[in-house]
């Protein structure tokens, strides 16, 4: 959200003074090493890093192994230093603040040479008073500490009891300590990403002068009243009055497309005041409310608040304002032990479709509004309506949620503490405190975010003892558990935003944890709460080896980034699977065995005898494998929506870990670093489709239910096809007769014992035959295409090496693809290189002799750019 503060209006009798000054000091900065011997020009917002960079003292981070090479940067203390002059006559301001919306992160500041404060923490805005010290020319310097060689202070110096863990696993070559800082903790490292431990100033840095009063912040929450059947807005304004009397004056608040306009009175006494004002929406005007995407549209309204005070000093902010309802439904369910974990938004239960979203950089300076907005777009077009934002990254940038309001996005807001137990010292609670008020404050209007997490897996942590505490000293670990996320956090939350739920931890038990003293001895019961689940060794098209649990806010495997996106940070000789580069790239143990194991349930390993053709295609059969695996489960979860299986089921969420990169690294990441979409992504868009079928089999019988996130009820059909490897022809198909397909739910459509299917269709076997099947409604929606496989594609008969030919032509910004295959192919799979855009559908079953797709580039292009970076891969050509 953007509120754009007007500072436009004069005192009375004052001349043309205005009400305050803001002077940035974003922009030029000097940046010198601890000893002084490397000085250089650097950027604000930034970082060291990206300064050495841009002056061309160090090559990209990211190229090879430079994540080692570059360690010394973040070992040493940098100073950051300005000098500028005021615009304005200083001496006629009663009170002049210096603000930073960001510091990373262990500063010293210096004004004058005067030491003015301290900073110690990313996630807070800090405010001095330079009142006092402030001249007409300035010189301000920041010293940092290295926050590696902090980290270790701090956990050294916290000498009664153990805090772990100590480092991350070797294979992370990481930092350590990172639980002893309050700085983006992946910033040390993590299984998908580098160990960059920035220092800078991250965010915007002012100075602010006044006179009489200022408004420090401005928030709001929009508030159903069930009892009145209307809307109301709850807003909370802080002044700084530095007037020795107090200012009255009144406050006009109007949202003009609503007829809502509303005038109070308030006087504020000297000091800092908190000023509450309860505005009751018009009930004649009709309140459209905001809905994530897919069910509803992200209607916003303008709203300005007029503060006209004594003096004739005026203060105006605008903002955009939205409505909607949140609940976190848990409640007992027929048939089932524990109880249910859904969302309703406006009183309607979604299923919560989508993924995590990690740092989209290790440097936030190269975080801009357009690669934000590729990456939720991107998330958008694949049907998802939900991301988590993770507890080990940063909470994001006013950007981030204003998009998501705009495009629908809902977002899991985590608190910023991830796999690890933290101190609870009266210093380290202070500044955890203030981090959490400030960013409820930031971030509570945003209509976006419809829960508030506690933490990343810290109660799963504790209870299945990842850090093998001994139980004799688990109370103290479990004593500072409850303090920092209960007595602190949660008691924060609870005062500052009633309008959205929160939860200690993600997984959890939710009502179950609470019940259990806030930690439940199994964290990851299916009966209730949220899971997450991971298994690399078991073969992932079996689907039994699924949790049919409640909600499912991580799972996922691994897979590598295409090779246009690798060969921008590597060099010939990192090219093969085995490589120095390959192991060193990848930070998850054993991560490149357990692709390859999953590989060998299903696919034939390549065998070329060019190894940088190898490699390319062990890439592309990583992107299969992943793209089937994480497909299998998703729809495990969708068709497990309303039903109860021996006592589980009613899954209502399923976010897929991971949405983005941080680098270029084999991860569980649906975009490769940069935004392009690997084939998971494109399976993403027909598996969370609004109106789905999916296909498994159980006990030699082949089921299909009928999936839907549609709000009405239509009458469909569904088609089913089986077609031979051997031929473009279909063997067989058949339609049902039209059914009802049910709002919100998933219900059986389809039965048929496989030998049966089979004989039907004729000369066909589970080895020689495919079958493919889709939904149409009366309306003309049609599903996704979804096929299912009767065998492994190592051991398929009559699949034959397809030849695939492209006419490329363009229609106005958009490509055309003209596809002609001599056989039948699986995992078609379409590459323009580094040409950033993405296509109409990827990685597809091509049983039709042609077919046309299109690609939507995100930078302009042309045709012969196309045909000269094009490459097409099916299944076959990895043999």
């Amino acid at each position: 959200m953007r509120l754009r503060l007007l500072l436009l209006l004069a005192l009375c009798g004052a001349g043309p003074t205005a009400a305050a000054r803001s002077l940035s000091l974003r922009g030029s900065w000097r940046i010198r090493s601890g000893n002084g011997s490397l000085e250089l020009p650097g950027r604000v917002p930034g970082c060291v890093h990206s300064a050495l960079f841009q002056r061309g003292l160090i090559q990209d981070p990211y190229y090879r192994f430079n994540d080692l090479k570059y360690r010394w940067i973040s070992l040493d203390n940098w100073t950051y230093s300005k000098k500028f002059q005021i615009p304005f006559n200083i001496s006629k301001w009663q009170k002049v603040n210096l603000i930073f919306e960001g510091v990373d992160t262990v500063a010293k500041i210096l004004l004058n040479s005067v030491p003015i404060g301290k900073t110690d923490n990313m996630f807070k805005r800090y405010s001095f008073d330079i009142t006092t010290v402030v001249r007409n020319v300035n010189s301000l310097e920041l010293r940092f500490q290295s926050p590696v060689l902090y980290a270790a202070q701090r956990s050294k110096a916290h000498t009664s009891y153990w805090v772990p863990p100590d480092c991350p696993p070797p294979v992370q070559k990481g930092q350590c300590h990172v639980n002893f800082i309050r700085k983006e903790q992946s910033s040390f490292s993590w299984d998908w990403g580098p160990s960059f431990p920035t220092q800078g100033i991250w965010k915007d840095v002012r100075i602010e002068a006044y006179n009489i009063c200022h408004l420090n912040f401005f928030t709001f929450s929009p508030i159903y009243d069930n009892h009145t059947q209307g809307w109301n807005l709850e807003i909370e304004s802080s002044f700084d009055v530095v007037s020795p009397k107090p200012i009255s004056g009144q406050v006009i608040v109007a949202i003009p497309k609503l007829q809502t306009q509303q005038t109070y009175s308030i006087e504020l006494q000297p000091g800092e005041r908190i000023v509450e004002l309860f505005v009751k929406i018009n009930k004649n005007a009709t309140v459209e409310t905001w809905w994530p995407h897919g069910h509803g549209n992200q209607t916003g309204y303008n709203m300005t608040v007029l503060f006209k005070l004594d003096g004739g000093l005026s203060i105006e902010k605008s903002a955009k304002v939205y409505f909607r309802t949140v609940e976190l439904i848990e409640e007992s369910i027929e048939g089932s032990q524990g109880l249910s974990f859904y969302f309703k938004i406006n009183g309607l239960p979604i299923f919560l479709k989508g993924s995590n979203w990690i740092p989209a950089d290790s440097f936030q300076d190269r975080v801009t509004s357009d690669l934000l907005r590729l990456l939720l777009q991107s998330a958008v077009d694949a049907n998802m309506n939900t991301l988590r934002v993770w507890g080990g990254g940063i909470y994001e940038q006013d950007e981030f949620y204003r998009l998501c309001d705009e495009l629908g996005i809902m977002v899991w807001q985590d608190f910023m503490f991830a796999c690890a137990l933290y101190p609870t010292d009266q210093g380290f609670l202070d500044s955890v405190r203030t981090e959490v008020a400030h960013q409820i404050r930031r971030l509570k209007s945003h209509p976006s975010i419809i829960i508030w997490g506690g933490n990343n897996e810290n109660e799963a942590a504790l209870m299945m003892n990842w850090f093998n505490i001994h139980t004799s000293e688990l109370h103290t670990y479990i004593n500072d558990y409850v303090v920092l996320y209960v007595k602190n956090i949660r008691q924060i939350v609870l005062a500052r935003d009633k309008t959205r739920p929160f939860i200690i931890s993600s997984p959890t038990n939710g009502a179950e944890s609470i019940e259990e003293g806030w930690l439940s001895a199994n964290p990851y019961d299916k009966n209730f709460g949220d899971v997450h689940f991971y298994d690399y060794s078991n073969d992932c098209w079996n689907w039994k080896i699924f949790p049919k649990a409640r909600f499912v806010s991580e799972y996922g495997y691994q897979s590598w980034p295409s090779f246009s996106t690798l060969e921008k940070v590597s060099s010939e000789k990192d090219w093969s699977y085995n490589s120095e580069f390959s192991l060193h790239r990848q930070h998850h143990a054993g991560g490149n065995n357990e692709m390859l194991l999953q590989i060998g349930f299903h696919f034939k390993l390549p065998k070329n005898t060019d190894p940088l053709q190898t490699f390319k295609d062990t890439i592309y059969l990583t992107q299969v494998m992943q793209a089937q695996c994480v497909k299998i489960e998703t729809e495990f979860y969708r068709r497990s929506r309303s039903e109860i299986v021996d006592g589980k089921g009613h899954t209502m969420g399923a976010l897929y870990w991971q949405l983005n990169d941080i680098w270029q690294a084999p991860s569980w990441a649906s975009l490769e670093y940069g935004g392009k979409w690997k084939m998971l992504h494109y399976f993403a868009r027909h598996f969370f489709a609004p109106l789905l079928p999916v296909g498994f089999e159980d006990q030699d019988a082949f089921f299909i239910y009928g999936v839907s996130d549609l709000h009405s009820d239509c009458k469909a059909t569904l088609t089913v096809r089986v077609h031979t490897w051997s031929s473009l022809e279909p063997l067989c198909s058949s339609e049902t007769e039209r059914f009802v397909m049910e709002a919100g739910k998933a219900v059986l459509l389809y039965k048929e014992q496989v030998p049966a299917l089979l004989g039907r269709c004729g000369n066909c076997t589970r080895q020689s035959c495919v079958v493919s099947f889709y939904l149409s409604t009366d309306n003309q929606l049609v599903s996704p295409t979804n096929h299912h496989f009767l065998s492994s594609l190592n051991e398929t008969v009559g699949l034959q090496k397809a030849h695939i030919t492209a006419n490329i032509s363009q229609q106005g910004d958009t490509f055309v693809f003209d596809l002609e295959t001599s056989a039948v192919a699986p995992f078609v799979w379409l590459d323009v290189g580094s040409i950033p855009g993405r296509f109409s559908d990827n990685g597809f079953l091509m049983t039709e002799k042609t077919r046309t797709i299109l690609f939507y580039p995100w930078k302009p292009t042309s045709k012969s750019e196309l045909e000269q970076s094009f490459h097409v891969t099916s299944l076959t050509d990895t043999y």
